[in-house]
């Protein structure tokens, strides 16, 4: 499930997840680590992600079918956390902005795009991250997700929006 930030993907994944019993992966655990944060990388449409990280320790597991973990990237410490353990399980779900970075290939059997409008989505962000981070937000990570969504046509390629 891919789609602009507070769109309601991580909703959608958590219920999603109770109805058919499924694990969530959550792209988040790949935010960028302070040391690969050069110019250039931030330039990169998808940049913001370690997406060559995800793609060893997610991507490339998720074909096998079997249990396996991954180290989640803390942004509360700016910092690698504790492991994540994925059982192995029939339906798993990879949740996050930049999950259909092209850079992954097809992975999933079904790409969601999530949709929001633009007021709502600051609506959301004042009330999930508070005025300071929603102006960061919209000067930042917005303008960021936005590119990258417009340059690899992130919501056409989806099978389903919603």
């Amino acid at each position: 499930i891919d789609g602009p930030c507070a769109s309601g993907k991580s909703t959608m994944a958590m219920q999603l997840a109770k109805i058919l019993g499924a694990s969530v992966i959550r792209v988040d655990d790949f935010f960028l680590p302070p040391k690969l944060r050069t110019e250039e990388r931030l330039a990169e449409a998808g940049g913001n992600v370690h997406y060559e990280r995800f793609k060893e320790e997610v991507v490339q597991q998720l074909q096998t079918g079997k249990e396996f973990s991954y180290t989640r990237f803390d942004c509360s410490v700016m910092d690698y956390g504790n492991a994540v353990n994925v059982p192995a399980a029939k339906w798993r779900i990879v949740e996050g902005s930049y999950s259909h970075h092209p850079y992954f290939g097809q992975y999933g059997d079904i790409r969601v795009f999530s949709v929001v409008d633009a007021d709502e989505q600051m609506s959301r962000i004042m009330v999930r991250n508070g005025a300071e981070m929603a102006a960061r937000f919209e000067k930042t990570w917005i303008p960021m997700e936005n590119r990258y969504f417009r340059v690899y046509n992130i919501c056409e390629h989806a099978t389903l929006r919603v």
